[in-house]
């Protein structure tokens, strides 16, 4: 396919429903030829790399730096605006199969990273006091799959056996007691975390207005088109857009499944992947409404999640089973979120009531389906840190469909780079996010399925 660029006419998801002012914002009418630090995307990774800039400067007692954030579309209109909402670490499911790759030393550190997000967020949330109705809770993943239940019980239970510190705060529910407690019908299994959910076009917008507030100038609808392959004189990096060029000492890949457009060492790593999320209303609502969020894990690929909102609502993403073996082109490599796949669109119709007991009068129905391009690394690990053998370009992308637990300080980290002039070591960002010349080099690809027989992989 052609360079993945963002496209136009994206639908509209159910969080960008109630557009910001700031949604079409420009700070200048022009771009300013330079600028200290270039943030291409306005999306969790922008918003959040430009706020912690911002904050260690003023910790750091020093000069704020000039920052500039450019967005190919509106603000907050990429896969930030369209996701599920739901901020849910990941401690026992992928983080048993890090361990086995890399080590419990690596695995645990991601899976406290992911965990330190939920404090983090909400200490962020009342101190900025960002109106985006977060809510910290429970989310109780459902297993279906034989399978795949006893491999995850299988990871449970040596991290358990370990004394790995964020699986202390699992609970697991045994196959007899599974369909009780969750309330899920044919529940196998199920296991209940600490987890939370929020409004995440809100919870940017909110940081933008505020970075725009302290002159950081924020231009929507200009994409970069290209940024120079190596430095000026001066040693500072072009950035190219069809609306003039910046020289910028820094420039940030905040772009996720943008990336390899524009950053060429990330083509065939950074991949985007279509998925598709809805919005369920409940005419009716049971005498016993969801409080928790849920994910729904029917085999070792196909899962979905739902988190319940304040108005009675219900946001659900997934319906993997629909496409992913049927036709690959309709999510691997597709920048597409202008439309759905009609099957998908259809598998959330009577999605309550088909798998809750006590849904099956709601009259629940699909409000809402909507389509976004995530970022998946080919090694399934996030690409944060400075570009190999460019030194002033950073990443922070390749979130694979689990930023929401990732991003907030992956772009502290970021941000300690630049501002602090720190190694990534010295950063505290987990070892397994450095992107590498290795991981460059690396030919594997852990996105795609193994062909089924019939399919047209």
């Amino acid at each position: 396919m052609t360079k993945p660029f963002p496209i136009d006419h994206s639908l509209t998801s159910f969080w960008r429903s109630e557009p910001d002012p700031l949604d079409n914002f420009r700070s200048t009418e022009v771009l300013p030829e330079t600028s200290d630090i270039v943030i291409i995307g306005a999306g969790y990774a922008g918003a959040t790399t430009a706020y912690h800039c911002l904050e260690r400067s003023r910790l750091a007692s020093i000069e704020q730096p000039s920052i500039v954030i450019l967005e190919a579309r509106q603000a907050c209109s990429g896969a930030t605006g369209r996701n599920g909402g739901h901020l849910k670490p990941d401690v026992f499911n992928r983080i048993g199969n890090l361990a086995n790759e890399y080590g419990l030393e690596a695995a645990a550190e991601v899976a406290s990273f992911e965990m330190d997000h939920i404090s983090a967020i909400q200490e962020l949330v009342e101190k900025e006091k960002i109106d985006c109705d977060l809510e910290v809770n429970r989310v109780c993943e459902v297993q279906y799959d034989k399978n795949q239940f006893a491999k995850v019980k299988a990871g449970y239970d040596f991290l358990v056996a370990k004394g790995v510190d964020t699986i202390k705060d699992v609970g697991y529910t045994p196959p007899e007691l599974a369909e009780a407690e969750s309330g899920v019908k044919g529940a196998l299994a199920c296991f209940s975390q600490r987890t939370a959910r929020l409004w995440p076009y809100k919870f940017i917008v909110h940081l933008l207005r505020q970075a725009v507030a302290a002159g950081v100038n924020l231009q929507t609808h200009t994409p970069v088109t290209k940024v120079s392959e190596a430095p000026d004189a001066d040693g500072r990096w072009t950035v190219t857009t069809d609306r003039g060029s910046i020289r910028a000492k820094w420039v940030v890949f905040s772009t996720n499944a943008y990336t390899s457009a524009i950053a060429p060492e990330y083509k065939d790593k950074i991949i985007p992947v279509r998925g598709f999320c809805s919005r369920i209303v409940v005419p009716n609502p049971p005498t016993t409404p969801l409080e928790r969020s849920y994910m729904l894990r029917f085999n070792a690929w196909n899962y979905d999640y739902l988190i319940p909102r304040p108005d009675g609502s219900i946001v659900v993403g997934g319906g993997k089973s629909t496409f992913f073996h049927q036709d690959r082109d309709s999510w691997y490599n597709n920048i597409d979120d202008s439309r759905t796949v009609e099957a998908a669109a259809r598998y959330f119709d009577n999605y309550m009531q088909r798998h809750f007991h006590g849904w099956e009068n709601t009259g629940a129905y699909t409000d809402r389906v909507w389509s976004g391009i995530m970022g998946y690394s080919t090694d399934s690990l996030p690409h944060v840190g400075h570009v190999p053998n460019k030194p002033g370009q950073v990443i922070v992308a390749g979130f694979t469909g689990h930023g929401m637990p990732q991003v907030f300080l992956s772009t502290r980290g970021i941000a300690q780079l630049i501002v602090d002039g720190i190694s990534y070591e010295e950063t505290g960002l987990p070892r397994l996010f450095k992107t590498t010349t290795e991981r460059l080099q690396s030919r594997r690809n852990n996105i795609l399925p193994a062909p089924v027989v019939g399919s047209k992989l």
